[in-house]
């Protein structure tokens, strides 16, 4: 098909069809739906989350688990809005950041009030688990003998020592705010970053403190010592299951289910899980499956493991729908509009800028935006990534038509041809090439942003990545990683093999040396 007859198509599919902006499908019926499970980005609430999506299943109803969903508010909003069912939460965490000024402090404990705050929300609670799982600041035995540290306010003697907490202890109201201001703590020097990541700056002598949790492997593993919280900064984090009250009928038998966890999970045994998942590398549905048998005589049928091929390629099925729906919607909008930004000059400023401003918005946070808007999984993703693909297709679009002499325009007009026949004739198969190298920019960045999607539960080459990061685990990562590149370089390989059969030779752009 020649240049004048590839963009006739797209300019006419765009302008015969409504601009698509995926929106939800309609949501199956409250009452014919799997209980949603989701977890924290953490080993230990991804194994909560399998424990209770077994005990779900375990007596008939359907559960589907999203592990590794993301951090509190996120979680919390998930389940206020009905987008999820159910969520394994702490109950320091519920008062000092989910429904803060409703308890007094020190109010954490498992009391008619805390309930009755929650119910006032539509959210139930089963626990407490068995365990408090606090937070605590850690450092190495050999910092620890080296500065005489024992406690949290002993860190007040070394202001130069280098902390480096996770993002969201960081900014919580029971995080390092509290902390340093319970302690006076005189340290300036004080980074953010990824839980996981923190543990490795400890071990390498790249930090000399971080936050912990009490049940997390890190602290035998890496021979850490728990400073002791002398003057009583955090409070109690019994872990609960949190879930909606208005949860699907069929499911019902699952909520009493999870009651027979209260008080069945202690510390030691959860410290014990978290090791095997995290350390002898066991996937946490096996965790928590042998976990279920030894204390409920729960047994979850064997399930096939599957090898790396199979688990390959279906996280490069759902990462090529969520780029090429995504890209292909983009294109539709954006070469129409960078058509119309062309030819008026102030309707082009406003597009572009308005297209810019979106760009602009970090793509973590436009995901989170997404969510109460569209749900979890594939299709807030697709309209973040949509967005994210407008700039480079209508820039393009619009400089590869501004670059067009105008006297080819005049000349065209003399011939009696209408302007509609000028766009599809003259101006698209001139415009091609800066065209379509838009949209390979648009869908280069695409294969490299819808990792991200696998936070909210889209899937993709981000599932084994976040997970490999969170169980430490190097081929995992690489399992996404290395076939995310090369889907990158196969993307852009295509379109520099349809650039040569769509655009003529005189017309391509000049390859960069």
């Amino acid at each position: 098909m020649t240049a004048v007859g590839i963009w006739s198509v797209v300019l006419a599919a765009s302008l015969s069809s409504p601009s698509p902006s995926p929106s939800p499908s309609p949501s199956p019926s409250p009452s014919h739906r799997a209980l949603r499970v989701a977890s924290k980005t953490f080993t230990e609430s991804v194994i909560l989350g399998e424990i209770a999506v077994q005990v779900a299943r375990s007596v008939g109803a359907e559960a589907q688990h999203r592990p590794g969903f993301g951090g509190t508010r996120l979680l919390w909003n998930a389940l206020t809005s009905g987008a999820i069912d159910l969520y394994p939460e702490y109950t320091g965490t519920i008062v000092e950041e989910l429904i803060p000024r409703t308890l007094e402090k020190g109010e954490s404990g498992l009391d008619a009030r805390l309930e009755e705050a929650l119910a006032a929300r539509g959210i139930g609670l089963i626990g407490p688990l068995g365990f408090n799982n606090t937070y605590a600041i850690g450092v190495t035995a050999r910092r620890s003998r080296e500065l005489g540290l024992a406690k949290i306010s002993d860190l007040r003697g070394h202001p130069s020592l280098r902390f480096g907490f996770s993002s969201e202890f960081m900014s919580r109201r029971d995080g390092w705010p509290a902390l340093r201001a319970r302690y006076q703590l005189p340290q300036v020097e004080v980074n953010g970053l990824d839980h996981d990541l923190a543990y490795r700056g400890l071990r390498a002598g790249e930090l000399d403190a971080t936050d912990l949790y009490a049940t997390d492997p890190e602290i035998p593993l890496y021979d850490l010592v728990v400073l002791e919280d002398d003057r009583h900064g955090f409070p109690r984090y019994d872990a609960v299951f949190l879930y909606r009250l208005d949860c699907p009928p069929e499911t019902g038998l699952a909520i009493p289910a999870m009651a027979r966890l209260r008080g069945r999970i202690d510390a030691g045994t959860m410290a014990s899980l978290n090791v095997r998942a995290k350390v002898e590398h066991v996937p946490e549905g096996e965790v928590a499956a042998d976990f279920l048998r030894a204390s409920l005589g729960i047994i979850r049928p064997k399930l096939d493991r599957p090898g790396w091929i199979p688990s390959v390629l279906r996280h490069a099925a759902e990462h090529l729908v969520l780029v090429a729906v995504s890209l292909l919607a983009a294109i539709l909008v954006a070469v129409p509009l960078g058509v119309m930004g062309a030819r008026w000059s102030r309707l082009g400023q406003l597009v572009l800028g308005a297209v810019g401003i979106v760009q602009t918005i970090p793509s973590l946070a436009l995901l989170v935006f997404m969510i109460p808007l569209f749900g979890i999984g594939a299709r807030p993703a697709i309209v973040a990534l949509f967005l994210y693909s407008l700039l480079p297709i209508v820039r393009n679009t619009h400089a590869g038509l501004r670059g067009i002499s105008p006297g080819l325009r005049e000349a065209a007009e003399a011939l009696g041809l209408p302007p509609g026949a000028i766009v599809r004739r003259i101006d698209l198969p001139l415009a091609s090439p800066m065209i379509l190298a838009g949209i390979k920019s648009a869908a280069v960045i695409n294969v490299g942003t819808a990792t991200l999607g696998a936070l909210i539960g889209a899937g993709g080459f981000g599932q084994p990545i976040f997970t490999g990061i969170r169980l430490d685990d190097v081929g995992l990562i690489l399992q996404g990683a290395v076939p995310a590149s090369l889907l990158a370089l196969a993307v852009q390989g295509g379109f520099e093999l349809v650039e040569r059969i769509v655009v003529p030779r005189g017309l391509r752009l000049p390859r960069s040396s």
